[in-house]
C-alpha cells in the first residue's frame, strides 16, 4: 500500500509540474474557452452536453465550449491538474485525495448523491462476504471512489489491503476482467456495474451506500479566481440540467444509454441509483469527506495530513449558494 501511495503522489506531482498556463486564459475579463468534462457516471453532465445549454449561455460572449470525456474520477482529476479541463466531475473521496496531494482545485457543486459502486463477483465464485476476499484478485481503478470503497470495506472488516491483490484496471476493463474470470472480484462502477448485474447475473455481494461519496463538480482554483462570474454561470446551467433530469428520468436514461452505448434498462438502473436532490455543498458533504479521509490516512493520504483542514480548503459552497439562490 505504501508503494501505491507514493505512486499516486508522484503522478499528481508530475502532472502539476508539467502543467502550463490554461488555454482558457484571456485578458479581457472573460475566458476564450471553457473546458468541461462529461462522464457516464454523471448523468447531468450528459444532459448538459446533449442540449448545448452552456454553448447557448455563452454564445453572445463569444466563448467556445469544449467537452472532454472522463472515464473515471482519476481521469477527471488528472484533466483538472493538467489544465485540460476547467471543470471536472469526480467522486468526493477521490477529489479529497487529489486535494490532499496538492491539486489546486475547489469543489463548487454536487451533481448527485449516487450509489454508483459496490463489490461485485460472478455467480458461483464462492465469494459471499468481505472476508472471502483474502488472497483473491480484486480489480479496482486507483484514485477513484470504487477503489476507496474497497479500502473502506476491507478496513471495516479488519482485513489488510496487503492481504488482497488489487489489480489496477480502468473501470470498463475491470468489468471485462471479472466477466472473463481473470479477477475474482471487482470494485464496480455504474454503468458498467449495472450492465453486468442485468446482463450476466453478476452479484453485488457487498453494498454500503454510505461508503459511496458524493459526485463533486470541481473547478481549477486559477479559473475560479480569474472568472468567478463564469463559475456561477456554469453552475446555473448545471442546475438546469439537474432539474430537467429530476423531471425527465426516462429521457435522461435514454441520453445515458446513447452516450455510453448501453442498453436502456441498464441506464434506467443507474439513474435510479442517483439522488439529484441536494446540489449545494454543505456540512453533510464535509462530514462525509472527513469520515472517508480518516480511513485513508496512512494508506493513500499522508498520515500527517489534517483532513478537516484539507476538506475546508476543498469545498467552497459560496458559488452554488449564490447561483442557485439567484435563479
Amino acid at each position: 500500500m505504501k508503494k501505491l501511495k507514493y505512486l499516486i503522489i508522484s503522478m499528481v506531482g508530475l502532472v502539476l509540474l508539467i502543467s502550463g498556463c490554461s488555454t482558457s486564459a484571456s485578458t479581457d475579463g472573460k475566458p476564450k474557452k471553457i473546458k468541461l468534462d462529461y462522464a457516464y457516471y454523471s448523468p447531468t453532465s450528459l444532459v448538459l452536453k446533449e442540449f448545448g445549454w452552456l454553448e447557448e449561455e455563452l454564445k453572445e460572449d463569444g466563448i467556445e465550449v469544449e467537452w472532454v470525456l472522463s472515464q473515471g474520477s482519476n481521469k477527471s482529476l488528472e484533466f483538472l491538474n493538467s489544465n485540460s479541463v476547467d471543470f471536472g466531475s469526480a467522486a468526493g473521496a477521490a477529489t479529497l485525495m487529489s486535494k490532499a496531494n496538492g491539486a489546486p482545485i475547489k469543489t463548487v457543486y454536487i451533481f448527485s448523491k449516487p450509489e454508483w459502486t459496490a463489490l461485485v463477483t460472478n455467480q458461483n465464485s464462492g465469494i459471499e462476504s468481505i472476508q472471502d476476499l483474502e488472497g483473491k484478485r480484486v480489480a479496482a481503478t486507483l484514485g477513484t471512489d470504487p477503489y476507496i470503497f474497497l479500502l473502506r470495506a476491507l478496513n471495516e472488516s479488519g482485513i489488510s489491503a496487503d492481504d488482497v491483490e488489487i489489480v489496477n484496471l480502468q473501470h470498463g476493463d475491470g468489468a471485462s476482467a471479472l466477466s472473463s474470470g481473470s479477477v475474482d472480484a471487482w470494485a464496480g462502477l455504474d454503468p458498467h456495474m449495472a450492465r453486468l448485474e442485468l446482463e450476466s447475473d453478476a452479484e453485488l455481494f457487498y453494498r454500503n451506500p454510505d461508503f459511496n461519496t458524493y459526485g463533486f463538480l470541481s473547478v481549477r482554483e486559477e479559473f475560479a479566481e480569474q472568472y468567478p462570474d463564469y463559475v456561477d454561470r456554469v453552475i446555473e446551467v448545471y442546475e438546469k440540467a439537474r432539474e430537467w433530469t429530476i423531471d425527465n428520468p426516462e429521457k435522461a436514461a435514454e441520453i445515458l444509454a446513447e452516450e455510453a452505448s448501453i442498453e436502456l434498462e441498464v441506464a434506467k438502473t443507474q439513474i435510479e441509483r442517483n439522488d439529484f436532490s441536494n446540489a449545494i455543498p454543505s456540512k453533510l458533504h464535509h462530514e462525509a469527506l472527513i469520515e472517508a479521509g480518516n480511513v485513508l490516512l496512512g494508506e493513500v493520504i499522508d498520515e500527517t495530513t489534517d483532513i478537516e483542514e484539507v476538506t475546508s480548503e476543498l469545498i467552497d459552497s459560496s458559488f452554488a449558494e449564490e447561483s442557485i439562490k439567484s435563479e
